[in-house]
């Protein structure tokens, strides 16, 4: 097995940790939240064994790298700016391949919208891409959710401290019921329906005895300690910039993202099927005429690429392989 090796390089005026391993073209990975460069455990070994560089960045805010205490660090400019400068640090000179889960994945879909002269291919976990749309996403909860007075968990995060103050309290405890309520392993009410606005993210969430198979108790630990050093502030400003994202990807409206691209989702995945909406296939393709691959797992829920980490690496070598 190939361990990567840790440095510090520049971001978009942050120091961002970076876990890299092996020699070739730089396959860059992006995590979500709540999670790590560590998320890629399963796929850094493989790819660098594969002939690539591959390289697993902590996102601001997370883990070892730097955190800025400003909502607005968070939005998604930012964010893309991140990347490039880890790509530009690693390897400046050829295009990078991106691959991002949850959170990752529209970061790493809208650093190929925004920067198709540094991109060269893209891939995305969870979360699909069906262009810029007509309003923020902030809106489109408050109108499906939070006037009816149903709880949304992003629609929980937008008040700076209130969450932070409930997670941080116990982050293990967080963690075993964040991560094992939108899981493939999940029973189906795992993540209450019928919570009001004014509840809290962990109230009816179960804590799992024991978690399933996917997390062992030392991945849990390496999470935990990550998120004791980090707190939880910097990961949830990414969810209070949806306004500002909107309007800085505004002037790309119509674009679509033309790299070679793949997808990977589990059926079970509510970040799949776009919180219980339309099909996002017939429209992710219209925007992603570049996608080469789709693929929806049996079971699978969320944390994609830990859930089933043989099946995921496959697809993306043979991916990777191809391009």
């Amino acid at each position: 097995m190939i361990e990567p090796e840790f440095k510090m390089v520049e971001g978009c005026g942050v120091p961002l940790r970076v876990a890299a391993a092996g020699t070739g073209p730089l396959v860059l990975m992006v995590h979500g939240f709540p999670e790590s460069w560590y998320s890629w455990r399963h796929q850094i070994g493989p790819i660098a064994a594969a002939g690539f560089t591959a390289c697993a960045i902590d996102v601001r805010g997370y883990g070892g790298s730097g955190k800025p205490h400003a909502i607005e660090a968070y939005d998604m400019a930012h964010m893309i700016a991140d990347v490039i400068a880890a790509a530009d640090a690693v390897q400046p000179d050829a295009p990078v391949i991106l691959i991002g889960h949850d959170w990752g994945a529209p970061i790493v879909w809208n650093t190929a919208l925004t920067r198709p002269d540094r991109i060269g291919a893209v891939a995305a976990l969870s979360v699909p891409y069906t262009g810029v749309p007509d309003r923020p996403f902030n809106e489109v909860f408050e109108t499906l959710f939070t006037r009816k007075n149903r709880f949304f968990y992003q629609a929980y995060f937008q008040e700076p401290g209130v969450a932070e103050a409930e997670l941080e309290a116990d982050p293990r405890r967080f963690l075993r019921c964040f991560l094992y309520a939108i899981s493939g392993d999940a029973k189906a009410d795992s993540w209450p329906r019928n919570k009001t606005a004014d509840a809290t993210l962990l109230e009816g969430l179960e804590d799992p005895q024991p978690f399933p198979a996917w997390l062992s108790e030392t991945d849990l630990d390496y999470y935990v300690h990550e998120f004791e050093r980090s707190g939880l502030r910097g990961p949830i400003n990414r969810y209070r910039n949806h306004e500002r994202d909107w309007r800085f990807l505004l002037p790309f409206k119509g674009r679509t993202i033309g790299q070679k691209a793949l997808f990977i989702a589990g059926d079970r995945d509510p970040a799949f099927n776009m919180i219980g909406g339309a099909d996002p296939v017939p429209a992710m393709r219209a925007a992603v005429p570049g996608l080469q691959g789709m693929h929806v797992l049996p079971g699978c829920g969320h944390w994609t690429q830990q859930e089933r980490p043989g099946e995921v690496t496959a697809l993306l070598l043979e991916w990777l392989r191809a391009l």
